[in-house]
């Protein structure tokens, strides 16, 4: 018997000494508490005969907690009751030390682990229906600030194996910022009203946050710990890939690349363990994982777990290509720089954006015409097939506007498009590189390839590059796509070759110019953007020469696209006079959001941002283009509302002869204006007043 008890109690004190202190504790001072009520009701001298045991135990307890209880049991202490008044002394300062101060003492530590406990995150959470983030990169601070602006999650959890008080500290500085910053355009928008309407006006508007955010620390491939931030109960789980940049030496930054260049381990590892646990029976439905993804070793991996672990309806897994769609994107900005500001919008929950709606009609062309004649407030865009569902897509301000019945007319203008419609020779100078090189000429060639001109050896698109040669030697001195005409090999320092080159190639192309200057992505930390930067000041260098050199030159006709790596970096780009600032990281967070809110947005970001092949029977998609309104429009439209605006161009490219696949309808989404000046038609359109000029442009939704 002796042998198990000290068995168990070694057992019991290696897995929960704590417990054993507790117990040991309330042991000794219940055995202390009953000696000592025994001892005072034995010693009872004059006066204090009454005191039985129970008594006795009671002011026991009462002296230990106050000594002043004392009198209870010695009410005049002379020589008779010396003997009596020394036991209870000594009881209260044992007690005050074995019960009060020990009980406390436990009780104040257990507390403080407690705390110490909960800051860990060593307790489960009982939640539902949030945001997870797994790992932390430099998307992840975008991702958990553009949901500031959603209006169906406000619970974000981020578990990461290290650095809680550092991310906390930047999440904090991030929304304090965003919170400052939309106040402030709040102020400004009532500047012009009296003191109380200007009062009233902010009162009502005023931006604050309701995103509850918790960062945990621990590891991501526990399931402990995955079940402890209530995983199975979140609406949305993301992935982030490994940062590269936050290497402390050129030797770990090129192992890393190198490393990650061939395959993600880490990101399948974790896929596995998140979808084994969204895939169950007990985990809530319609969950979607996200994964980014950089490399096409970890890309067919995961086509592998989705085949075998993806439950329709139950455990969505969305893989995201990051390079891919950033190297599209890049490609788009530097044929439509406007379309940076109108993406910036549109992939956000800020602003005018993208919303779906399951239909169970799939017939597009009666989707947008009875939306058109029924809804003043949302814009229909098209439907897809999704999942063997129908998904209807639109663009407004708020996902209610989709739901609108308001008439039942099609209130258009007789207006007249160009049918023949096409767009211009391109000339991009792109300066620098990045990982996504080969992405980005890939959207230049899926361009050519839906919009190269027919029947004729000439390009629509001529680019020259000017980056150092072991990058061009990299990119086998883009031998691979015939649309670059030239190649400059010249390192960061050498000023005079780049400025010559850059010169060279602006006097030779006086219009549709576009200057493309791309940030290393692959650098330590602290050089982050410092090619870019460099590269900027040469260009805006030589800006102001033409500028100085003939006052009539038109700094607008030059559209420098600058890429930057760290948001940081924003203002000193923007103080250069660069209107196109691409902080590229910013659009896959911005899109992650959307595809962890909105059922099967994901493809159809992927079809407006990747331009068709030229297929026989029609193109694959539409997509999003920036098209000048003197050559989009037969004859300019008159002055008109956003609501005729929109009904007019849809009428006019709408040709009921044709066979679905083979329409071309085109859908306003909004006008750039000369001054740059960029609108979106949200809200109402029948209040929205549009006036084009002849070097405006028209944002068009459409297949070509």
């Amino acid at each position: 018997m002796t042998k198990r008890f000290r068995e168990w109690f070694s057992i019991r004190l290696a897995k929960n000494p704590g417990q054993i202190v507790l117990l040991s504790i309330l042991f000794f001072n219940v055995i202390f508490l009953l000696l000592s009520a025994f001892i005072i009701s034995r010693m009872s001298l004059t006066g204090t005969e009454h005191l039985g045991f129970l008594q006795s135990a009671y002011y026991t307890i009462n002296m230990i907690l106050d000594a002043g209880g004392i009198s209870y049991v010695v009410e005049d202490i002379g020589p008779q009751n010396a003997a009596i008044a020394i036991v209870c002394i000594i009881i209260i300062l044992i007690g005050m030390i074995s019960f009060t101060g020990a009980v406390i003492g436990y009780i104040t530590n257990y507390i403080s682990s407690f705390i110490e406990a909960s800051n860990a995150g060593d307790h489960r959470l009982q939640i539902s229906k949030h945001f997870v983030i797994l790992n932390w990169n430099s998307r992840a601070l975008e991702i958990i600030n553009d949901m500031l602006y959603s209006g169906s999650c406000n619970k974000v959890v981020v578990l990461v194996s290290s650095g809680k008080e550092e991310i906390e500290k930047q999440i904090d500085e991030r929304i304090h910022e965003t919170v400052k910053r939309e106040n402030i355009r709040v102020k400004e928008e009532c500047a012009d009203r009296s003191y109380l309407a200007r009062k009233w006006y902010y009162h009502k508007n005023k931006f604050s946050s309701n995103l509850t955010v918790i960062v945990r620390e621990g590891d991501v491939f526990s399931s402990k710990q995955l079940f402890d931030i209530s995983l199975q109960n979140a609406s949305a789980v993301v992935i982030l890939g490994e940062e590269i940049n936050n290497a402390v030496c050129k030797y770990q930054l090129n192992e890393r690349i190198e490393k990650i260049g061939n395959g993600n381990a880490l990101t399948i590892k974790t896929l596995m363990q998140v979808s084994d646990i969204t895939s169950a029976a007990f985990s809530e439905d319609n969950q979607r994982i996200i994964v980014e993804i950089t490399d096409d070793w970890t890309w067919d991996l995961v086509q592998k777990i989705i085949r075998s672990k993806q439950v329709d309806g139950k455990c969505n897994i969305v893989p995201i290509r990051v390079n891919q769609i950033l190297g599209e994107l890049m490609a788009q900005f530097s044929l439509m720089p406007e379309l940076n500001t109108v993406y910036n919008e549109l992939l956000s929950n800020k602003g005018a954006t993208f919303f779906t709606s399951e239909s169970e009609n799939g017939d597009e062309t009666a989707f947008i015409r009875d939306t058109l004649s029924q809804n003043a407030h949302a814009i229909p865009l098209t439907i897809r097939q999704n999942n063997k569902k129908n998904y209807c897509y639109f663009m407004s301000f708020d996902e209610k506007d989709i739901l609108r019945k308001e008439r039942k007319e099609l209130p258009g203008i007789p207006i007249s498009i160009n049918k023949d419609f096409w767009l211009e020779k391109k000339k991009i100078l792109i300066l620098g590189h990045n990982s996504k090189c080969v992405d980005i000429m890939n959207g230049f060639s899926s361009f050519i390839s839906e919009w190269g001109y027919k029947d004729s050896d000439e390009s629509l698109l001529s680019i020259v590059v000017i980056d150092d040669e072991k990058s061009l030697e990299k990119m086998n001195y883009y031998k691979d796509y015939p649309f670059v005409i030239k190649t400059v090999a010249a390192e960061l320092f050498e000023k005079d070759l780049i400025c010559d080159s850059i010169n060279e190639f602006l006097r030779m192309n006086e219009e549709d110019v576009s200057v493309l200057i791309l940030s290393d992505d692959l650098v330590s930390e602290d050089e982050i953007d410092a090619g870019m930067l460099t590269n900027l000041v040469y260009v805006q260098d030589i800006i102001n020469d033409k500028v100085e050199a003939d006052p009539d030159f038109d700094a607008g006709s030059i559209d420098v696209i600058a890429e930057i790596n760290d948001p940081k970096h924003h203002d000193v780009v923007s103080s250069y006079s660069v209107k196109n600032v691409v902080i590229s990281n910013r659009y896959i967070s911005k899109m992650i959001t959307q595809i962890g809110e909105k059922d099967a947005i994901f493809d159809f970001f992927q079809d407006i941002l990747i331009y068709d092949t030229d297929a026989e029977d029609g193109f694959e998609s539409k997509e999003v283009y920036i098209k000048k309104a003197k050559d989009f429009f037969g004859t300019l439209p008159p002055e008109c509302t956003a609501e005729q605006l929109i009904r007019g161009v849809f009428d006019s490219s709408y040709d009921p002869d044709i066979p679905p696949e083979k329409q071309n309808i085109s859908i306003v989404l909004g006008y750039v204006k000369q001054n740059e000046k960029i609108i979106l038609f949200g809200g109402d359109q029948s209040k929205i007043n549009v006036k084009l000029g002849p070097k405006d442009k028209i944002i068009v939704f459409s297949n070509h």
